[in-house]
Protein backbone atom coordinates (compact mmCIF):
# COMPACT_ATOMS: atom_id res chain seq x y z
CA UNK A 1 0.00 0.00 0.00
CA UNK A 2 2.76 2.02 0.87
CA UNK A 3 4.68 1.77 -2.68
CA UNK A 4 1.34 2.84 -4.13
CA UNK A 5 0.91 5.88 -2.15
CA UNK A 6 4.48 6.66 -3.03
CA UNK A 7 4.06 6.02 -6.80
CA UNK A 8 0.99 8.07 -6.83
CA UNK A 9 2.67 11.05 -4.42
CA UNK A 10 5.74 11.09 -7.29
CA UNK A 11 3.70 10.65 -10.14
CA UNK A 12 0.97 14.10 -9.13
CA UNK A 13 4.27 15.91 -7.69
CA UNK A 14 5.89 15.54 -11.89
CA UNK A 15 2.55 16.41 -13.55
CA UNK A 16 2.28 19.44 -11.36
CA UNK A 17 6.01 20.01 -12.01
CA UNK A 18 5.83 19.72 -16.09
CA UNK A 19 2.34 21.92 -15.70
CA UNK A 20 4.12 24.22 -13.71
CA UNK A 21 7.19 24.03 -16.25
CA UNK A 22 4.81 24.42 -19.34
CA UNK A 23 2.96 27.30 -18.30
CA UNK A 24 6.31 28.70 -17.32
CA UNK A 25 7.89 28.48 -20.51
CA UNK A 26 4.50 30.44 -22.01
CA UNK A 27 4.25 32.84 -19.51
CA UNK A 28 8.37 34.16 -19.40
CA UNK A 29 9.51 32.95 -22.41
CA UNK A 30 8.24 35.36 -25.06
CA UNK A 31 9.78 34.35 -28.25
CA UNK A 32 7.58 37.35 -30.46
CA UNK A 33 8.08 37.27 -33.80
CA UNK A 34 10.65 35.30 -35.50
CA UNK A 35 11.88 33.88 -39.47
CA UNK A 36 11.83 30.82 -40.82
CA UNK A 37 14.02 30.54 -44.62
CA UNK A 38 12.96 27.40 -46.13
CA UNK A 39 15.25 26.80 -49.05
CA UNK A 40 17.37 29.60 -48.72
CA UNK A 41 14.18 31.26 -50.86
CA UNK A 42 10.82 31.49 -48.80
CA UNK A 43 10.99 33.47 -46.11
CA UNK A 44 7.74 33.50 -43.61
CA UNK A 45 7.29 35.54 -40.02
CA UNK A 46 5.86 33.53 -37.77
CA UNK A 47 4.86 33.65 -33.90
CA UNK A 48 7.56 31.80 -32.16
CA UNK A 49 6.93 29.36 -29.34
CA UNK A 50 5.54 26.39 -31.06
CA UNK A 51 7.11 23.22 -32.63
CA UNK A 52 8.42 23.62 -36.07
CA UNK A 53 5.67 21.38 -37.30
CA UNK A 54 2.65 22.88 -36.24
CA UNK A 55 4.46 26.32 -36.97
CA UNK A 56 4.89 25.22 -41.05
CA UNK A 57 1.29 23.57 -40.64
CA UNK A 58 0.24 27.41 -39.41
CA UNK A 59 1.42 28.47 -43.07
CA UNK A 60 0.42 25.78 -44.82
CA UNK A 61 3.12 24.05 -44.82
CA UNK A 62 2.77 20.35 -44.76
CA UNK A 63 5.66 18.16 -43.38
CA UNK A 64 4.70 14.12 -43.23
CA UNK A 65 3.66 13.14 -40.14
CA UNK A 66 1.74 9.63 -39.48
CA UNK A 67 1.79 10.19 -35.74
CA UNK A 68 0.29 13.56 -36.02
CA UNK A 69 3.62 15.24 -33.99
CA UNK A 70 3.59 12.96 -31.29
CA UNK A 71 7.00 12.15 -31.80
CA UNK A 72 6.23 8.13 -32.62
CA UNK A 73 6.20 7.98 -36.22
CA UNK A 74 10.30 9.52 -36.89
CA UNK A 75 8.94 10.93 -40.62
CA UNK A 76 8.53 14.71 -39.72
CA UNK A 77 12.47 14.84 -40.76
CA UNK A 78 13.74 18.19 -42.02
CA UNK A 79 17.60 19.68 -42.47
CA UNK A 80 17.59 22.51 -39.94
CA UNK A 81 20.89 24.97 -41.15
CA UNK A 82 20.41 26.87 -37.99
CA UNK A 83 21.83 25.69 -34.08
CA UNK A 84 18.67 24.95 -33.02
CA UNK A 85 20.25 23.03 -29.95
CA UNK A 86 21.32 19.27 -29.36
CA UNK A 87 19.66 16.16 -30.74
CA UNK A 88 16.47 15.31 -28.35
CA UNK A 89 16.65 11.58 -26.99
CA UNK A 90 13.14 11.24 -28.34
CA UNK A 91 14.69 11.94 -31.90
CA UNK A 92 17.53 9.88 -31.55
CA UNK A 93 15.59 6.50 -32.29
CA UNK A 94 15.22 7.92 -35.75
CA UNK A 95 17.61 9.54 -37.23
CA UNK A 96 20.27 7.71 -39.02
CA UNK A 97 23.93 8.79 -38.40
CA UNK A 98 24.28 10.90 -41.34
CA UNK A 99 20.94 12.34 -40.63
CA UNK A 100 22.88 13.47 -37.69
CA UNK A 101 26.33 14.67 -38.97
CA UNK A 102 23.29 16.56 -41.37
CA UNK A 103 21.28 18.36 -38.53
CA UNK A 104 18.48 16.17 -39.81
CA UNK A 105 15.32 16.74 -37.08
CA UNK A 106 11.88 16.18 -36.19
CA UNK A 107 10.24 18.83 -36.69
CA UNK A 108 7.77 17.61 -34.19
CA UNK A 109 10.51 17.66 -31.32
CA UNK A 110 11.90 21.38 -31.87
CA UNK A 111 10.33 24.36 -30.81
CA UNK A 112 10.61 27.58 -33.41
CA UNK A 113 12.42 30.09 -30.67
CA UNK A 114 14.70 32.26 -32.91
CA UNK A 115 15.30 32.78 -36.73
CA UNK A 116 15.74 29.42 -38.12
CA UNK A 117 16.91 28.62 -42.09
CA UNK A 118 15.46 24.80 -42.82
CA UNK A 119 15.56 22.24 -46.23
CA UNK A 120 13.00 20.57 -46.89
CA UNK A 121 11.66 18.76 -50.29
CA UNK A 122 10.32 20.97 -53.12
CA UNK A 123 7.21 18.54 -53.63
CA UNK A 124 6.00 19.19 -49.85
CA UNK A 125 4.50 22.43 -51.68
CA UNK A 126 2.60 20.55 -53.24
CA UNK A 127 0.68 19.45 -50.56
CA UNK A 128 -3.02 20.23 -49.75
CA UNK A 129 -5.37 21.22 -47.31
CA UNK A 130 -8.42 19.87 -48.58
CA UNK A 131 -11.97 20.25 -46.51
CA UNK A 132 -13.93 17.65 -47.62
CA UNK A 133 -17.66 15.94 -46.75
CA UNK A 134 -18.22 12.29 -45.38
CA UNK A 135 -20.42 10.89 -47.96
CA UNK A 136 -20.41 7.16 -46.49
CA UNK A 137 -19.66 5.32 -43.68
CA UNK A 138 -20.07 1.53 -43.66
CA UNK A 139 -19.69 -1.08 -41.32
CA UNK A 140 -16.96 -3.23 -42.85
CA UNK A 141 -16.00 -5.75 -39.68
CA UNK A 142 -16.45 -5.45 -36.12
CA UNK A 143 -13.68 -2.63 -35.59
CA UNK A 144 -13.22 -1.07 -38.72
CA UNK A 145 -14.84 1.18 -41.03
CA UNK A 146 -14.89 2.16 -44.29
CA UNK A 147 -15.72 5.55 -45.08
CA UNK A 148 -15.97 8.11 -47.97
CA UNK A 149 -14.80 11.85 -48.05
CA UNK A 150 -15.75 13.47 -50.75
CA UNK A 151 -13.97 16.66 -51.96
CA UNK A 152 -14.86 19.30 -54.12
CA UNK A 153 -11.82 20.13 -55.85
CA UNK A 154 -9.93 17.20 -57.47
CA UNK A 155 -7.58 15.58 -55.51
CA UNK A 156 -4.25 13.78 -57.08
CA UNK A 157 -2.23 10.72 -55.60
CA UNK A 158 -0.47 7.83 -56.01
CA UNK A 159 -1.40 4.23 -55.30
CA UNK A 160 -0.58 3.26 -51.90
CA UNK A 161 -0.01 6.89 -50.57
CA UNK A 162 -1.46 8.25 -47.28
CA UNK A 163 -3.85 11.34 -45.64
CA UNK A 164 -3.99 12.85 -42.79
CA UNK A 165 -7.28 13.01 -40.77
CA UNK A 166 -7.67 16.09 -38.68
CA UNK A 167 -10.43 15.60 -36.25
CA UNK A 168 -11.77 18.99 -34.18
CA UNK A 169 -11.26 18.88 -30.18
CA UNK A 170 -13.96 16.90 -28.24
CA UNK A 171 -14.01 15.48 -25.04
CA UNK A 172 -10.83 15.92 -23.22
CA UNK A 173 -8.94 17.03 -26.54
CA UNK A 174 -8.38 20.79 -26.24
CA UNK A 175 -7.07 20.77 -29.94
CA UNK A 176 -7.32 19.49 -33.48
CA UNK A 177 -5.88 15.91 -33.59
CA UNK A 178 -4.43 13.88 -36.72
CA UNK A 179 -3.27 11.14 -37.86
CA UNK A 180 -2.52 9.17 -41.14
CA UNK A 181 -4.59 6.72 -43.04
CA UNK A 182 -3.86 5.25 -46.43
CA UNK A 183 -6.47 5.54 -49.48
CA UNK A 184 -7.93 2.94 -50.20
CA UNK A 185 -9.75 4.37 -53.01
CA UNK A 186 -7.73 3.88 -56.71
CA UNK A 187 -6.39 7.38 -57.95
CA UNK A 188 -8.73 7.42 -61.11
CA UNK A 189 -11.50 8.25 -58.37
CA UNK A 190 -10.97 12.36 -58.44
CA UNK A 191 -13.65 13.28 -56.23
CA UNK A 192 -12.71 12.36 -52.81
CA UNK A 193 -10.80 9.13 -50.87
CA UNK A 194 -11.94 6.13 -49.30
CA UNK A 195 -10.26 5.58 -45.94
CA UNK A 196 -10.22 1.86 -43.51
CA UNK A 197 -9.81 3.11 -39.87
CA UNK A 198 -9.84 0.27 -37.13
CA UNK A 199 -10.89 1.21 -33.80
CA UNK A 200 -7.94 1.87 -31.78
CA UNK A 201 -9.08 2.12 -28.00
CA UNK A 202 -8.65 5.54 -26.24
CA UNK A 203 -7.10 6.67 -29.86
CA UNK A 204 -8.27 10.47 -30.57
CA UNK A 205 -8.94 10.32 -34.13
CA UNK A 206 -10.63 6.39 -34.09
CA UNK A 207 -12.81 7.35 -31.55
CA UNK A 208 -13.97 10.62 -32.87
CA UNK A 209 -14.74 8.28 -36.37
CA UNK A 210 -16.16 5.15 -34.64
CA UNK A 211 -18.49 7.28 -32.35
CA UNK A 212 -18.87 10.78 -33.25
CA UNK A 213 -18.94 11.15 -37.20
CA UNK A 214 -21.64 11.20 -39.30
CA UNK A 215 -22.84 11.57 -42.85
CA UNK A 216 -22.60 15.24 -44.14
CA UNK A 217 -20.10 16.28 -41.47
CA UNK A 218 -16.78 18.09 -43.27
CA UNK A 219 -13.47 17.66 -41.74
CA UNK A 220 -10.27 18.27 -42.86
CA UNK A 221 -7.68 16.00 -44.86
CA UNK A 222 -3.72 16.82 -45.50
CA UNK A 223 -2.05 15.39 -48.38
CA UNK A 224 -1.38 13.04 -50.17
CA UNK A 225 1.69 11.84 -48.61
CA UNK A 226 4.12 8.71 -48.48
CA UNK A 227 6.67 7.01 -50.86
CA UNK A 228 4.72 3.41 -50.91
CA UNK A 229 3.46 2.86 -54.27
CA UNK A 230 3.98 0.18 -57.27
CA UNK A 231 7.58 0.13 -58.45
CA UNK A 232 7.92 -0.15 -62.23
CA UNK A 233 9.78 -3.23 -62.54
CA UNK A 234 8.72 -6.85 -63.94
CA UNK A 235 9.19 -8.37 -60.38
CA UNK A 236 6.67 -10.53 -58.94
CA UNK A 237 5.32 -8.86 -56.18
CA UNK A 238 4.31 -9.99 -52.46
CA UNK A 239 1.79 -8.04 -50.67
CA UNK A 240 1.52 -8.82 -46.32
CA UNK A 241 -1.26 -6.70 -44.76
CA UNK A 242 -3.70 -7.04 -41.71
CA UNK A 243 -6.67 -5.37 -40.36
CA UNK A 244 -7.25 -2.02 -42.27
CA UNK A 245 -3.34 -2.83 -43.65
CA UNK A 246 -5.96 -3.05 -46.52
CA UNK A 247 -6.37 0.08 -47.76
CA UNK A 248 -3.35 1.08 -49.52
CA UNK A 249 -3.23 -2.77 -51.21
CA UNK A 250 -6.94 -2.49 -52.47
CA UNK A 251 -6.13 0.83 -53.85
CA UNK A 252 -2.48 -0.26 -55.62
CA UNK A 253 -4.97 -3.44 -57.16
CA UNK A 254 -7.57 -1.46 -58.34
CA UNK A 255 -4.94 0.76 -60.10
CA UNK A 256 -2.87 -2.20 -61.39
CA UNK A 257 -6.50 -3.57 -62.79
CA UNK A 258 -7.34 -0.21 -64.37
CA UNK A 259 -4.09 0.23 -66.20
CA UNK A 260 -3.71 -3.52 -67.27
CA UNK A 261 -0.63 -4.60 -65.18
CA UNK A 262 -0.14 -7.81 -65.26
CA UNK A 263 2.84 -9.01 -63.10
CA UNK A 264 2.04 -11.88 -60.62
CA UNK A 265 1.00 -10.37 -57.44
CA UNK A 266 0.73 -12.86 -54.47
CA UNK A 267 -1.26 -11.16 -51.26
CA UNK A 268 -1.11 -12.45 -48.20
CA UNK A 269 -3.57 -11.27 -45.70
CA UNK A 270 -3.74 -11.93 -42.03
CA UNK A 271 -7.10 -12.36 -39.38
CA UNK A 272 -7.49 -13.62 -36.39
CA UNK A 273 -11.13 -15.28 -36.88
CA UNK A 274 -13.22 -15.36 -39.97
CA UNK A 275 -14.60 -11.95 -38.30
CA UNK A 276 -11.59 -10.25 -39.45
CA UNK A 277 -11.97 -10.88 -42.53
CA UNK A 278 -13.54 -8.55 -45.35
CA UNK A 279 -13.72 -8.00 -49.10
CA UNK A 280 -13.58 -11.38 -49.99
CA UNK A 281 -15.98 -10.46 -52.50
CA UNK A 282 -13.86 -7.70 -54.14
CA UNK A 283 -10.64 -9.42 -54.06
CA UNK A 284 -12.37 -12.94 -55.55
CA UNK A 285 -13.56 -10.18 -58.43
CA UNK A 286 -10.08 -9.22 -58.84
CA UNK A 287 -8.72 -12.65 -59.29
CA UNK A 288 -11.43 -13.08 -62.03
CA UNK A 289 -10.17 -9.85 -63.92
CA UNK A 290 -6.58 -10.44 -63.20
CA UNK A 291 -4.93 -14.01 -63.98
CA UNK A 292 -1.85 -13.44 -62.59
CA UNK A 293 -2.74 -11.98 -59.40
CA UNK A 294 -3.49 -14.66 -56.28
CA UNK A 295 -5.81 -13.47 -52.93
CA UNK A 296 -4.36 -15.75 -49.93
CA UNK A 297 -6.63 -15.19 -46.58
CA UNK A 298 -4.92 -16.87 -43.43
CA UNK A 299 -6.41 -16.77 -39.74
CA UNK A 300 -4.35 -17.40 -36.74
CA UNK A 301 -6.90 -18.18 -34.42
CA UNK A 302 -10.02 -19.53 -36.65
CA UNK A 303 -13.06 -20.45 -34.52
CA UNK A 304 -15.11 -23.79 -34.35
CA UNK A 305 -17.96 -22.00 -36.05
CA UNK A 306 -16.00 -20.19 -38.71
CA UNK A 307 -15.45 -23.97 -40.42
CA UNK A 308 -12.77 -21.70 -41.87
CA UNK A 309 -11.15 -24.54 -45.26
CA UNK A 310 -8.31 -22.12 -45.66
CA UNK A 311 -4.55 -21.42 -44.58
CA UNK A 312 -4.04 -21.06 -40.52
CA UNK A 313 -1.04 -19.54 -39.03
CA UNK A 314 0.66 -16.60 -38.38
CA UNK A 315 0.76 -14.48 -41.92
CA UNK A 316 4.68 -14.63 -41.40
CA UNK A 317 4.51 -18.54 -41.44
CA UNK A 318 1.84 -18.95 -44.19
CA UNK A 319 4.24 -16.63 -46.43
CA UNK A 320 7.59 -18.35 -45.24
CA UNK A 321 6.07 -21.92 -46.38
CA UNK A 322 4.63 -20.54 -49.55
CA UNK A 323 8.11 -18.81 -50.16
CA UNK A 324 9.83 -22.70 -49.27
CA UNK A 325 7.58 -24.34 -51.94
CA UNK A 326 8.20 -21.88 -54.57
CA UNK A 327 11.83 -21.47 -53.53
CA UNK A 328 13.81 -18.02 -53.97
CA UNK A 329 15.17 -18.28 -57.79
CA UNK A 330 12.58 -15.85 -58.67
CA UNK A 331 12.73 -11.46 -58.96
CA UNK A 332 10.40 -10.69 -56.43
CA UNK A 333 9.21 -7.26 -54.14
CA UNK A 334 7.69 -6.25 -51.16
CA UNK A 335 4.83 -4.42 -50.34
CA UNK A 336 3.63 -4.62 -46.87
CA UNK A 337 1.17 -2.62 -44.75
CA UNK A 338 0.42 -2.90 -40.82
CA UNK A 339 1.99 -2.54 -37.63
CA UNK A 340 5.73 -1.99 -36.63
CA UNK A 341 5.97 -5.28 -35.39
CA UNK A 342 4.50 -6.90 -37.98
CA UNK A 343 6.19 -5.05 -40.26
CA UNK A 344 9.06 -6.48 -39.13
CA UNK A 345 8.42 -9.85 -38.84
CA UNK A 346 7.55 -10.16 -42.53
CA UNK A 347 11.02 -8.25 -43.03
CA UNK A 348 12.79 -10.74 -41.26
CA UNK A 349 10.80 -13.73 -43.43
CA UNK A 350 10.77 -12.06 -47.06
CA UNK A 351 14.84 -11.42 -46.65
CA UNK A 352 15.39 -14.86 -45.11
CA UNK A 353 14.29 -15.73 -48.86
CA UNK A 354 16.74 -13.46 -50.42
CA UNK A 355 14.46 -10.39 -50.82
CA UNK A 356 16.67 -7.44 -50.24
CA UNK A 357 15.93 -4.53 -48.04
CA UNK A 358 15.97 -1.79 -50.71
CA UNK A 359 13.40 -3.85 -52.38
CA UNK A 360 10.79 -4.33 -49.17
CA UNK A 361 8.36 -1.16 -49.21
CA UNK A 362 6.47 0.10 -46.45
CA UNK A 363 5.28 2.90 -44.61
CA UNK A 364 5.58 2.23 -41.00
CA UNK A 365 2.96 4.01 -39.00
CA UNK A 366 3.44 4.71 -35.63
Amino acid sequence: MQIIVTALVVGGISAVLAAVLTIADALVNNYGEVSITINDSKSHKVKGGSTLLSTLAGEKIFIPSACGGKGSCGLCKVKVKTDVGPILPTELPYLSPKEKKDNVRLSCQIKVKGDMSIEIPEELFNIREYVATVSSIEDVTHDIKEVFFSIQDEISFRAGQYVQLVVPAYGDTREETMRAYSMSSQPSVKNGVELLIRLVPNGIVTTYVHKLLNVGDRIKILGPFGDFFLRDTDSDIIFIAGGSGMAPIKSILLDMMEKGVERKAYYFFGARSKSDLFYLEEMKEIESKMPNFHFIPALSDPQQEDNWQGEIGLITDVVDRYLSEQGDDVAREGYLCGSPGMINACIDVLTKHKITEEKIYYDKFG
